[in-house]
């Protein structure tokens, strides 16, 4: 047998072991997740249209 398909044989045994997550509960993750990275763009988009008019301020820009 040759490294790969030993390999190959490996990983396909240990998938066999892993516990996947149902369908709901993969939903409700992708859920939170984006919901969760639509409040930190909000939050970094703030501070950044503070920052760009503050800087503009002090600068004097247009």
């Amino acid at each position: 047998m040759t490294k790969t398909t030993h390999f190959f044989k490996e990983v396909y045994e240990e998938l066999t072991k892993v516990t996947w997550l149902n369908r709901g509960d993969v939903v409700r993750s992708t859920i939170a997740v984006s919901f969760v990275v639509i409040l930190i763009a909000i939050y970094v988009s703030l501070i950044d249209v503070g920052l760009q008019t503050a800087l503009r301020a002090i600068l004097g820009g247009r």
